[in-house]
């Protein structure tokens, strides 16, 4: 009973059932200081490759609808689809052009276009007959004033084939495709071969020998991710990696073997999260994939809406930002959310942290429709590890717990200044950048182990069971003159949750300084709404130097800095950014996520311009 004066919390509701697996930690603590920790339970067995898993649904259940995609001629009345019998096919007859181009890990084909049938049916052709394929972010192709880091990933790869969906966005990209590579769209005309002259009739013998040599280690495809320098590193993706990956997360997630799965997903084909963890999710357990042409921007998150709307999920993945975009939708419409709580049994998030608040929200949203709460769970990984490499099965009041090693992975925690560093071993693991050994041999140890380059601790350092906490990226972490360490990870997420929705990202600068500043990436049309009467089409720099905006952050930045518990949480001053980060100079990926090095060694003026004196006026102070 509540005391009086007091007001009782109301019960939560109780979590929907969902069968997922107990991933039992065994703990080695060396007397070198490292901690090994591993799943005491063995990996299961698990195919050669990937495209064993389409012929067995394709016998299975050949009916079954395996990909479905909005029809472009049908505007939003209907979707095209196929299904596994009509993907094994096709893939058989695309398979059947493509050993016809004499196509090679030296000749590997290169995909510009984001998410489409054609690309899924290519991918799977070129890893039907071991032919590697390389997904390139369409940022590289749309966004790029230069094509600078496209052509430098086109001579690192030397393609033989070039495939765009559509000749009209994508011809200034393809023109930039060195003469002697074949060029290849689905639509439109930019000199290229029509995508379906590839398509022959698939029953050559050719494809079936083909197939037939590919195993572990035929290379699958090539991944791209940035690291500290902004230059594209080209990640091997083996059949052994991303085989060995799905059976992992089958041990994590087993009701995905109960039935299967129903995913609405937008995560880009070009990263590991979307491809490797969701496509391949999809395909291993026989379930159905609907292409979602939204995304977590202002034009894309109605069409995601919508599509939610229309398609009920088993399993959901997001980016927090994506979960934060969909909620007014959810909020707001009763038909939205009845379908997309329907049939949900998981909510899964990576790629950052998630506000509490957002998951609360999410919470309460199912319990009015369904009378149950859904779980969200969060993982490990990055693109050299196909990637997943732990996953939280459980509930946790730790926003930041990402859980416990899957069978198959050795985890290995060294010590690193106040930190523990992360290493990763196992059969998921990556042997290296293509064309580029030296970096390879620089991202692994002496004993095998990747280099994540996160530190992680426990949850509690008396019982591993409860799981690891992620705690920043070692990269990014930097120490203040009086040789106090911050660490940028958890203070960035914890800075973006308390200025929500006004930022949309925070550089943090202080290296060998006595304070420890920032630099705001600001969501402008957040900070729109504070300013009320302000031109509809006021600029950028007027919504940013509006008082009443520059006076809510210094609100916000104060009530910041009074709970911070010493100088490397207590942020003195700030700058709002009016220019968004660069594409081309490296400072944000092409996956929105920013390079902290990048951003304050291009802008090292407004880094000085946050420590002079006297201060001035568009740096916004606590002293104030």
């Amino acid at each position: 009973m509540a005391q009086s004066g007091t007001q009782a919390r109301p019960a939560r509701a109780p979590q929907r059932p969902v069968r997922l697996g107990r991933l039992r930690p065994e703990v080695t603590r060396r007397a070198d200081g490292a901690i090994l920790v591993r799943c005491a339970d063995p990996l299961p067995a698990y195919p050669d490759k990937i495209t064993a898993h389409l012929e067995r649904w394709a016998g299975e259940a050949p009916d079954r609808l395996y990909l479905a995609q909005r029809n472009a001629q049908g505007g939003e009345d209907g979707w095209r689809t196929l299904t596994y019998r009509d993907t094994l096919t096709q893939v058989r007859g695309i398979a059947q052009g493509l050993l016809a181009r004499a196509l090679s890990p030296d000749r590997p084909v290169a995909i510009l276009s984001g998410n489409d049938i054609e690309q899924a049916l290519l991918s799977l052709a070129c890893m039907m007959i071991g032919v590697p394929y390389a997904p390139i972010s369409p940022a590289y192709s749309l966004m790029s004033s230069d094509f600078g880091k496209l052509r430098y990933i086109l001579d690192l790869l030397t393609p033989g084939l070039v495939y765009a969906s559509d000749a009209g966005p994508f011809g200034r990209a393809l023109a930039v495709v060195p003469d002697g590579i074949e060029r290849m769209v689905a639509r439109g005309d930019a000199d290229a071969t029509p995508f379906a002259a590839l398509t022959t009739n698939g029953n050559d013998d050719a494809v079936d020998r083909a197939h037939a040599t590919v195993g572990p280690d035929t290379i699958a495809k090539f991944l791209f991710t940035s690291g500290s320098t902004g230059q594209p590193k080209a990640v091997i993706n083996t059949q052994r990696m991303i085989c060995a990956n799905q059976a992992m997360l089958q041990t994590g997630m087993p009701f995905l073997t109960d039935a299967p799965p129903v995913v609405v997903d937008w995560l880009p084909w070009s990263h590991t999260f979307g491809s490797n963890h969701n496509f391949n999710m999809v395909l291993a357990n026989g379930g159905s994939l609907y292409l979602d042409d939204g995304n977590p921007t202002p034009p894309g998150a109605p069409k995601t809406a919508r599509n939610l709307r229309e398609i009920a999920p088993t399993i959901y993945f997001n980016v927090p930002k994506g979960y934060e975009a969909l909620l007014p939708f959810l909020r707001d419409d009763r038909q939205l959310r009845e379908t997309f709580f329907s049939k949900l049994k998981l909510l899964f998030y990576a790629g950052a942290g998630l506000s509490q608040a957002v998951a609360e929200q999410y919470e309460a949203l199912s319990a009015d429709v369904t009378g149950e709460r859904i779980l969200f769970v969060t993982s490990l990984g990055s693109t050299e590890t196909a990637p997943a490499s732990l996953l939280r099965t459980f509930e946790s009041a730790h926003p930041g717990n990402i859980g416990l090693p899957f069978p198959g992975v050795d985890l290995k925690l060294v010590p690193t200044e106040d930190k523990l560093e992360a290493r990763l071993r196992g059969p998921h693991i990556t042997p290296g950048y293509w064309r580029q050994d030296a970096l390879t041999r620089e991202t692994f140890d002496d004993e095998g182990y990747y280099k994540l380059g996160d530190a992680l601790k426990f949850v509690d350092a008396g019982d591993a069971g409860k799981g690891l906490l992620f705690d920043g990226r070692l990269a990014e972490d930097f120490k203040l003159a009086t040789g106090t360490w911050v660490s940028v990870g958890p203070l960035r997420g914890a800075f973006i949750e308390h200025f929500n929705p006004l930022v949309r990202d925070v550089v943090l600068a202080g290296l060998n300084r006595d304070d420890l500043t920032a630099l705001i990436f600001p969501d402008v049309e957040a900070c729109r709404r504070l300013c009320d009467g302000i031109a509809a089409d006021a600029s950028p720099a007027q919504v940013l130097t509006d008082p009443r905006v520059r006076d809510r952050f210094r609100a916000l930045l104060t009530a910041l800095a009074a709970r911070s518990t010493g100088s490397s949480t207590r942020i003195c001053r700030a700058i709002l950014l009016e220019t968004p980060p660069s594409l081309d100079i490296g400072e944000a990926t092409d996956k929105g996520s920013i390079n902290q090095r990048a951003v304050l060694r291009h802008r090292a003026e407004l880094v000085e311009d946050l420590y002079r004196a006297p201060r001035p006026g568009h740096v916004i102070s606590i002293g104030d």
